[in-house]
C-alpha cells in the first residue's frame, strides 16, 4: 500500500505526510470546517482503514479546518440524519453498520494518534478524544449535540463509553442528559485534553509532538499504541454492538 494510492481519494479529508512518516489528516467540508453527515462518516471509516494498511504511516495527527473541529450543532427540533426520509430498519442499518466500522477503524490504527482540536467539537467529539494525545485550541469546546439532546437518538455509538471512561460516570451522565458544553479550560481540568494553545500555535505543537514520537523505533511505536489503547478497545467491544442496537431502536421509534 502506497500513500499515493489513497491520499487523494477523500473529498472530506486532506492528507499530507512528512518524510518521517507523520501523517496529518485534516477534516473539512468544501474547504471549510467539517460539517458532519453520512458521507463524512463513511469517508472517515475508509480513510482510517487505508491508513492502517500503510506501514509508512508512523504517527497520525487528526485535526480540523479553520476554527471549528466538527459541526454543526444540531437543531433539537430536527430528526437528525433521517429528517427527510421515512426511517425503516433497512434504511437505518447502513448508518449503524458504518458507525461501528468508524469507531473500530480508528481503534485499529496501528500507530500513535494525536488530536489537535482546533475549535468546538460539536459532532463526534469522541473521535478526537479516542486519540492517544489530545491537545486543543484555547477556544475549543466539547459536547454531544447529536444524541439524547437532539431528542431522537440514544448515545450508543461509542460516545457515551468514551466520556464515561474519561470523566467518570456521573459527569458523563450529566453531559449527555443536559447537553452540557465543556469549554477548553473545563476539558483541561477534567483530563479530556493535555494542553491548550492559541489556535496559531496548535498545529505547530501537534507536529512537534508527532515528530518527537516518530523518532522512536517502529515496533516500539506500534506496540505501545496497542498497550495504551487496550482499555478503550475492551470497553468499546463490550458496549458498542448492544448500545448501537438501542440507538437504532429509538431512532426508528421516533418516526
Amino acid at each position: 500500500m502506497a500513500f499515493s494510492d489513497y491520499a487523494g481519494s477523500f473529498d472530506r479529508i486532506v492528507m499530507t505526510r512528512s518524510e518521517t512518516g507523520v501523517l496529518v489528516m485534516r477534516l473539512h467540508s468544501d474547504g471549510g470546517p467539517l460539517m458532519w453527515d453520512l458521507d463524512a462518516q463513511l469517508q472517515l471509516a475508509r480513510a482510517f482503514e487505508e491508513v492502517t494498511h500503510d506501514r509508512g504511516n508512523r504517527v497520525v495527527v487528526l485535526t480540523g479546518t479553520g476554527d471549528i473541529f466538527s459541526g454543526p450543532r444540531v437543531d433539537p427540533t430536527a430528526h437528525g440524519f433521517f429528517h427527510d426520509v421515512k426511517l425503516t430498519p433497512s434504511r437505518a442499518e447502513p448508518v449503524f453498520v458504518n458507525g461501528r466500522r468508524l469507531v473500530n477503524a480508528l481503534l485499529n490504527v496501528g500507530v500513535p494518534m494525536i488530536a489537535a482540536v482546533n475549535g468546538p467539537a460539536m459532532r463526534h467529539s469522541d473521535l478526537a478524544l479516542m486519540c492517544d494525545i489530545v491537545i486543543a485550541a484555547d477556544h475549543a469546546s466539547f459536547e454531544d449535540t447529536a444524541h439524547f439532546h437532539l431528542g431522537s437518538i440514544v448515545p450508543g455509538d461509542g460516545i457515551s463509553t468514551v466520556y464515561t471512561m474519561l470523566i467518570g460516570l456521573n459527569r458523563a451522565r450529566y453531559l449527555h442528559l443536559t447537553g452540557q458544553i465543556l469549554n477548553a479550560r473545563q476539558a483541561l481540568d477534567l483530563g479530556l485534553v493535555s494542553e491548550l494553545h492559541p489556535l496559531e500555535r496548535l498545529a505547530p505543537r501537534a507536529l512537534e509532538l508527532a515528530e518527537q514520537l516518530a523518532r522512536k523505533p517502529d515496533m516500539l511505536l506500534r506496540h505501545t499504541r496497542t498497550v495504551l489503547i487496550q482499555p478503550l478497545r475492551q470497553a468499546i467491544e463490550r458496549d458498542l454492538q448492544h448500545f448501537m442496537a438501542l440507538e437504532c431502536l429509538a431512532a426508528v421509534d421516533r418516526q
